[in-house]
């Protein structure tokens, strides 16, 4: 029998990275980090155990990279919804509001992905945190920066400090006293990106968390659609279950 193509399996891996990711995200979110297991991960996923220890080191790299999976899509989506903004201090405020925003919406994920950043293993530069400094540093470029090596850390840092406020137990700082202080920092005014509606709570009294699945490739249809096609092009049936694609091992 001849094997499946490379590209194949390069596309089915890759939507199982992603199932992956977004098994993380919605467990950690509802559960938190110590009571979510990697088996957890990969059974949600429909994953193969071996998979997650492939493509991640371990939960906490796992966790790290989801959350910034997470957080550079909802920037990418908030910095290119309609009416498309070309000005450089509306992208900024697009840009604060879309991690304010998930700071409010995912309070349980956003405060163990911060407590993971402080522990012994650090910070994860992986392809989503890469993704997510590149939108980062091009939006501090757009705001009219002409030294982006100092005022994106900057930017960066201002905030991790501003959900680290938001979301530390017993004193957490609104998050519209937040707001207020980037965007004065940033000359913004209150009306440009996306205003609180009403008094806004900190956020950490619960998540308004909605679907995440648009920002993860991970429709089962798809997997079993690439593998049907791949075993009919090599003479082979398809195989019943659609899962099939979702266990491979490197």
């Amino acid at each position: 029998m001849s094997p499946r193509s490379a590209s194949v399996n390069e596309e089915l891996r890759r939507r199982s990275r992603e199932r992956l990711l977004q098994a993380t995200v919605e467990l950690v979110g509802e559960r938190g980090y110590e009571a979510t297991t990697l088996a957890d991960i990969a059974d949600r996923a429909g994953s193969a155990r071996g998979l997650v220890s492939y493509y991640f080191p371990g939960k906490r790299q796992l966790l790290q990279s989801a959350v910034h999976r997470l957080m550079h899509r909802t920037l990418e989506e908030g910095l290119e919804r309609a009416p498309s903004a070309e000005d450089g201090h509306e992208r900024m405020a697009r840009a604060i509001d879309a991690i304010l925003g998930l700071t409010r919406d995912h309070p349980v994920l956003m405060r163990e992905h911060m407590a993971g950043i402080l522990q012994a293993e650090g910070f994860v530069r992986c392809p989503e945190q890469q993704r997510l400094a590149e939108l980062l540093r091009e939006t501090v470029v757009r705001s009219g920066s002409d030294r982006p090596e100092r005022d994106y850390p900057m930017l960066r840092a201002l905030l991790m400090g501003a959900v680290y406020a938001a979301l530390v137990p017993g004193a957490p700082m609104p998050l519209p006293v937040l707001r207020a202080e980037l965007f004065g920092r940033y000359g913004l005014a209150w009306e440009q990106g996306a205003p609180p509606e009403g008094d806004e709570s900190s956020g950490a009294q619960g998540a308004r968390a909605g679907d995440l699945s648009r920002f993860f490739a991970t429709d089962r249809r798809d997997d079993a659609h690439a593998e049907r096609v791949a075993r009919q092009g090599a003479g082979r049936p398809a195989p019943e279950d659609s899962r099939e694609g979702t266990r491979l091992e490197p």
